[in-house]
């Protein structure tokens, strides 16, 4: 594998700012891992961080790197600061960087696959929201999209005055979010009654979790509306233990191997 800490500059932001990404190695003397690519362009998975959290999280705080080694998979993780993937109120326009600026740059400088089979999206707490937020408003650009902890249910976890209250206060400025494009549970529901593309969606969530019942409500849902997902809801909190042992089920559960 080669780990790439790229620096970039962007229009949208109008400031430096940066991506870790992952691109596949075919090896063989590597010992303890085995490397390989697909052929053409490599299938690319885009990994959201946390509220507390950058770009570098996922290889800090998880064996990521090893984990998606044998996949010939792409892993493009990108910064958004506090911004809950949102063009913020008071703050930046990170919907719009992530959702366009970004995908165009990291194409433009690897080769990643452009079809909608070979795309997915994933992430953790924040990053789970702002994975199925993208797919969701997006559906014919990702093939799948997982959340881990996610903050599936954002108009309950605002009225609760959480300690992410400040982020959510420059992202959303106290505006009704409930049933509009920055509301998951509206999107699921528009998404389900479409006729267009429906990404494949995997949600996890551990029971002892703050945001377990949001998790639960986005179940529901999905239920209510015909909208098939995978959902695992076990023991666990909102922790690492928990997101390390999730993403490797998330990599066995991405629709790869029928596109490679």
């Amino acid at each position: 594998m080669a780990l790439i800490q790229c620096q970039f500059f962007s229009e949208v932001l109008s400031l430096s700012t940066q991506m870790t990404v992952i691109l596949p190695q075919e090896t063989s003397g590597q010992i303890g891992m085995k490397g390989v690519t697909a052929k053409g362009k490599h299938p690319v998975l885009y990994l959201l961080h946390g509220y507390s959290d950058d770009d570098t999280i996922w290889i800090r705080r998880t064996s990521i790197e090893r984990y998606v080694s044998s996949l010939g998979l792409a892993v493009v993780m990108p910064n958004v600061h506090h911004s809950f993937y949102s063009d913020m109120e008071y703050g930046n326009r990170y919907w719009t960087f992530l959702s366009e600026e970004l995908p165009a740059l990291a194409h433009s400088f690897f080769p990643l696959s452009d079809a909608r089979e070979d795309n997915f999206v994933a992430g953790l707490s924040m990053g789970g929201y702002g994975a199925l937020k993208w797919a969701l408003r997006c559906p014919d650009k990702f093939a799948a999209a997982a959340s881990l902890s996610g903050v599936l249910d954002l108009a309950a976890h605002i009225k609760s005055k959480p300690f992410t209250l400040r982020g959510l206060e420059l992202a959303f400025g106290g505006k009704e979010v409930e049933g509009t494009e920055e509301d998951v549970l509206w999107l699921l529901e528009q998404t389900a009654k479409g006729q267009g593309a429906k990404p494949e969606i995997y949600q996890s969530c551990g029971t002892e979790d703050f945001l377990y019942e949001g998790n639960v409500k986005f179940k529901e849902l999905a239920q209510q509306v015909n909208y098939e997902t995978t959902t695992v809801f076990d023991a666990g909190d909102h922790t690492w233990e928990y997101w390390d042992k999730h993403i490797q089920d998330v990599l066995k559960w991405l629709p790869l191997a029928k596109h490679r």
